[in-house]
């Protein structure tokens, strides 16, 4: 009898102790194989065996900060000013119009769409800026190809490969920035190299209403602009292939020791770094979790005015009255507008910690802008119905909020690569969108186009919410399952610390990390 009593006492503690690992696997408290880790564990181990003063790491982010986020701003600068360059074309002698306008403004995001996910998954297996550079040199030349023809065909094909080689450049500077830089550091920098789809808008509208001067006895203006901008992609490529850091475990503009120190400053965010094995399970979480496909209809919604106003705002302006070459001043304000947004959301986001109150601020112009467009249009108040474009460009900032919000709230390596992916395929889906929603039969007003946007961004604000909302609630159970995991193992306040630091570099994604910390 007594046999069979501590037989069976014996099989409820290894039912017990069963339990209790499988809820350690769930919580990401089960043994930690360091092989799958990031590469960071090779520099800096484990635990945190090196301490830096904040002086020193002041000193440390001021370096990076003169590095990363200038020449990711210079990338930004060159491509939007190469996405946009049909917008200054189309009023410029450019050759292809009515509906075949529309479909060589959609082949650009169609060659972004095919490639997106191939040309991730292509960035996680190399070095991450070299790849980078290595497109920009390429869509470069590309774009001094348009210069070539005058043929609808020609300028298709080698719109969608411009798509192709600029679908890598969003996903890469987010995963460098998430890198380098803490949670609440991220929203700034993203914001201070997305400020140039605004200045883009001031400097090609300004250049563009130079050339345009210009009597065309040689080439024609658009060609002209193909040629000027595709010499500045490959120059700023090459900036890119030899001072832009992978890293921080290879950044060659810092020392062993600056090395060391960045990858500490970010340990306690849990966030990891780079990792070049790609893992099945990671991908899975990334298509099971609601916030993916949130994130993923929010940039749709984003995207579909995006795609709209890139190629047809100069067309707007032209329609209240305007000359072609008043369109391209009047037309840069906007620009100056849609910077101060992007910088003050940025810096809101970083300051309270906030990711999708940043989003409604964003919106919400936008929606009244469009508005005002509908309700006046037809009427000679062509100076309110300027200030409606005027406001019309805030939105984008909701754009890099939500690049912000996919760095601070994913972790593990090939889960923030798919959600990357996944986010700038629809961003190529609301862009393709975007570029039907103004038809040619519905110029020059384009009513159904403006009314389009204005339900999407209306959308797009419960969306925020809701993902806010979402966050908040993950954020109470986290704290709660630790709570009770640090009373189940007795552990002190130094043991919750010396787990937090051994979990950083493992490469566990944000749901199997315990001690990982969503931003709202």
């Amino acid at each position: 009898m007594s046999s069979e009593t501590g037989a069976a006492k014996n099989l409820d503690e290894v039912e017990k102790s069963s339990q209790l690992e499988t809820y350690d696997e769930k919580l990401g408290l089960d043994s930690l194989d360091s092989s799958n880790g990031d590469a960071a564990l090779q520099l800096v181990g484990a635990q945190a065996t090196a301490h830096f003063s904040e002086e020193y790491n002041r000193r440390l982010r001021r370096k990076l900060d003169l590095v990363i986020p200038t020449i990711s701003a210079a990338v930004y600068f060159s491509q939007y000013l190469d996405k946009t360059s049909l917008n200054y074309a189309s009023i410029m002698g450019f050759p292809i119009i009515g509906q075949n306008y529309n479909l060589v403004s959609m082949a650009f995001y169609l060659g972004y769409l095919f490639w997106e996910f191939p040309t991730v998954y292509i960035s996680q297996k190399l070095r991450l800026a070299k790849y980078l550079g290595g497109n920009i040199v390429v869509w470069g030349i590309i774009l001094m190809l348009h210069a070539s023809t005058d043929n609808f065909g020609a300028f298709f094909a080698l719109r969608f490969l411009l798509g192709m080689c600029e679908s890598c450049v969003a996903p890469c500077l987010i995963l460098i920035v998430s890198m380098f830089y803490k949670k609440d550091e991220q929203a700034k920098r993203i914001s201070w190299f997305y400020i140039m789809n605004g200045l883009t808008q001031v400097f090609g509208g300004f250049v563009a209403y130079g050339i345009s001067f210009y009597g065309g006895n040689v080439l024609p203006p658009y060609k002209i602009i193909y040629i000027l901008l595709g010499a500045l992609a490959i120059v700023v490529g090459i900036v890119v292939l030899i001072w832009l850091p992978d890293s921080p475990v290879n950044a060659s503009m810092l020392t062993k020791e600056e090395r060391i120190a960045a990858l500490e400053r970010v340990r306690n965010d849990q966030g990891g770094t780079e990792n070049k094995k790609f893992k099945k399970d990671q991908v899975i979480e990334a298509l099971t979790d609601v916030r993916t496909w949130l994130v993923v209809l929010s940039t749709v919604l984003t995207t579909i005015p995006n795609g709209g106003l890139t190629n047809f705002s100069n067309i707007i302006i032209k329609s209240f009255g305007y000359t072609s070459k008043q369109t391209l001043i009047l037309a840069t304000p906007a620009g100056f507008i849609a910077s101060a947004m992007v910088l003050f959301c940025g810096w809101y986001s970083d300051k309270k910690g906030e990711r999708m109150i940043p989003v409604v601020f964003a919106l919400i112009p936008t929606i009244v802008g469009t508005a005002i467009l509908i309700g006046l249009n037809g009427s000679k108040s062509k100076g309110v119905l300027l200030f409606a474009t005027y406001i019309l460009g805030t939105f984008g900032s909701a754009l890099s909020t939500i690049y912000a919000y996919n760095a601070s709230n994913t972790s593990g390596h090939t889960k923030k690569v798919t959600i990357n992916a996944m986010t700038m395929a629809t961003f190529s889906i609301g862009n393709i969108i975007g570029t039907e929603i103004f038809q040619p039969k519905d110029a020059p007003a384009y009513i159904p186009g403006k009314t389009a946007i204005m339900i999407s961004l209306i959308l797009q604000l419960c969306i925020s919410i809701l993902l806010r909302w979402i966050n908040v609630r993950l954020n109470k159970k986290r704290k709660a399952q630790l709570a009770e995991e640090k009373a189940r193992r007795g552990w002190t306040d130094d043991d919750v610390q010396r787990e937090r630091e051994r979990h950083a570099f493992a490469d566990l994604t944000d749901r199997q990390n315990i001690f990982f910390v969503y931003t709202n």
